[in-house]
């Protein structure tokens, strides 16, 4: 009797305790934020400052600070350094006590943090790297993905230009992680679609001199020179490329990732007529317009919006979302990936669609064109879409997946 009576007394215990943790837990409503990215280099202006005026309209649109909410931002430069952005995070979470890292443009340094968010059990809201890597054998439970990958891209543009007659290609190509699984993604679509990769050269990252790497290319004879590169070295590519008269000898330039902020660095003389997709366009419907009007009025320069900076916006809304689902912040971001992943996902900016078990955010890609600068009716006034690819598309099928969270 004396045994059962000391069961039962503890019992209790455990349930008031647990009672009190739920408690306190559900009082908790704090969340902090880092916004990890190049803020001062070839990606600055894709990601950069303009990433965190991205992530505050969410917070703000997210309602919860009327609620009672305290949300702090805080913001880094990782210097495309995977060692650098390991500190910067390793810091923030645990001196800062920051919950989430979000954009990290540059797979190398993506990749590294994805590492250290899973050891630390935080969560990474991944808009500006592309590597599928992410959601695929790297995967963890504490990493989504939302805007794009190279997976993405290749389907895209690799496929558009070998079915309309580009079938033979030769690849300039960013020198890590990023770089060399775009060429991989991007060749396996040529191939699939009976074209042929004649050749490749791989450049150091923020290069500024392509003109061996050009030369290598022009020599190949290749119908079409893929750039798997993004930002500075792909306007750079370009701009030495029209020196070289590259396009005017019969090649076509496929520039894989390309963003508004680059187009409008190179201007539409030198852009147009430029293939590339993207998930995101600032000018596509009246909810993408909106946004970007009052996003414009905050950023520097009056920048529109790039597609990893709209993403930043979107990824950060939902993740909020969830966390208002869970009553509080547990600090515990497994939980709150798989909130996440529970919740439906609809913005006013990529719309509806789920958060996959791999972290893939679905949505839709476009195939754009570059408008002729006769075309163009206004600033900003740059793109002309020329075909939409499925979200079912845009993504790696899970039945081909290699991410170990997927159940196959």
């Amino acid at each position: 009797m004396k045994k059962t009576a000391a069961w039962r007394y503890a019992a209790l215990l455990s349930c008031a305790g647990l009672g009190f943790a739920n408690s306190a837990y559900a009082q908790d409503k704090t969340v902090k934020i880092g916004v990890l990215n190049d803020m001062s280099s070839l990606y600055a202006d894709i990601g950069g400052p303009n990433s965190v005026v991205a992530v505050k309209m969410a917070i703000e649109d997210s309602g919860l600070t009327k609620k009672g909410w305290k949300i702090d931002v805080v913001s880094g430069d990782h210097q495309n350094k995977p060692d650098v952005g390991v500190n910067i995070t390793r810091q923030w979470i645990d001196t800062e006590k920051v919950d989430a890292i979000a954009d990290t443009p540059n797979s190398g340094v993506a990749l590294a943090v994805s590492n250290i968010v899973k050891e630390k059990n935080a969560v990474l809201l991944n808009s500006g790297a592309a590597t599928a890597a992410l959601t695929g054998a790297a995967c963890t439970p504490n990493t989504v993905s939302f805007t794009y990958d190279t997976y993405m891209l290749a389907t895209g543009t690799g496929k558009a230009l070998t079915k309309a007659g580009g079938d033979s290609w030769f690849f300039l190509t960013a020198d890590y992680a990023f770089g060399q699984q775009l060429e991989r993604d991007t060749s396996a679509v040529v191939t699939a679609n009976g074209g042929k990769v004649l050749g490749g050269v791989k450049h150091p990252l923020n290069t500024s001199d392509f003109s061996s790497f050009l030369l290598q290319a022009q020599s190949s004879k290749a119908k079409v020179i893929g750039l798997a590169n993004a930002g500075g070295d792909t306007t750079n590519a370009i701009k030495q490329a029209a020196e070289f008269g590259i396009v005017q000898g019969g090649q076509k330039l496929a520039a894989l990732l390309l963003f508004i902020n680059d187009v409008h660095s190179l201007g539409l003389k030198t852009a147009q007529g430029l293939t590339f997709t993207e998930s995101f366009y600032w000018d596509m419907n009246d909810n993408t317009r909106a946004f970007s009007k009052r996003f414009a009025a905050l950023a520097s320069k009056n920048a529109m919006p790039s597609m990893t900076q709209a993403g930043n916006y979107a990824m950060v809304l939902h993740y909020l979302k969830a966390m208002e689902a869970l009553g509080g912040n547990p600090h515990d971001g497994a939980k709150v990936v798989a909130k996440m992943k529970e919740l439906p996902t609809d913005d006013p900016l990529f719309g509806k669609g789920p958060l996959r078990a791999d972290g893939r955010r679905l949505i839709p890609a476009y195939l754009f064109e570059v408008k002729k600068p006769e075309e163009s009716k206004g600033p900003w006034d740059y793109y002309k879409q020329i075909a939409t690819i499925s979200a079912e598309d845009a993504a790696k099928p899970l039945a081909q997946s290699d991410c170990p969270l997927v159940k196959k």
